[in-house]
């Protein structure tokens, strides 16, 4: 069987509510469902983004903190889609996120850039179209 495409993320927050609040207020994901989990004391959130692709949001009691810098081995970032990288930046930036300077794929051509989520997960914004 061949792939079809990417279905969804995974990804364990150290505050639920902060990350629920900034997945869903800041980034606009839908919600799909929400769950606890009583067995395992988590709650598990699913969110939508365009095009169908979900990001799962977890919560676990004291996770370890993900090492980020530098590059470890494993899952790297989460890339977004956007079609208009300048406006997102500006609508992020009046919310009080920082990102970093945008730069230009060398093979591509297309802009991009990084800032963090509340767990300072690195997400980047991917523009195209």
């Amino acid at each position: 069987m061949p792939i079809v495409g990417v279905h969804h993320v995974a990804i364990i927050a150290s505050d639920y509510e902060r990350s629920k609040r900034f997945y869903t207020e800041v980034l606009g994901l839908r919600v799909v469902r929400e769950v606890y989990r009583e067995d395992r004391d988590s709650w598990k959130l699913d969110l939508e983004l365009a095009g169908g692709v979900q990001i799962e949001l977890f919560s676990f009691v004291n996770p370890p903190r993900r090492v980020t810098n530098p590059e470890a081995c494993g899952l790297r970032h989460l890339a977004l889609a956007v079609s208009d990288l300048d406006g997102e930046l500006a609508r992020l930036a009046g919310l009080g996120i920082k990102s970093e300077p945008v730069r230009v794929d060398e093979h591509t051509g297309q802009r991009f850039t990084f800032f963090r989520d509340p767990d300072d997960l690195p997400i980047e914004l991917y523009e195209v179209g």
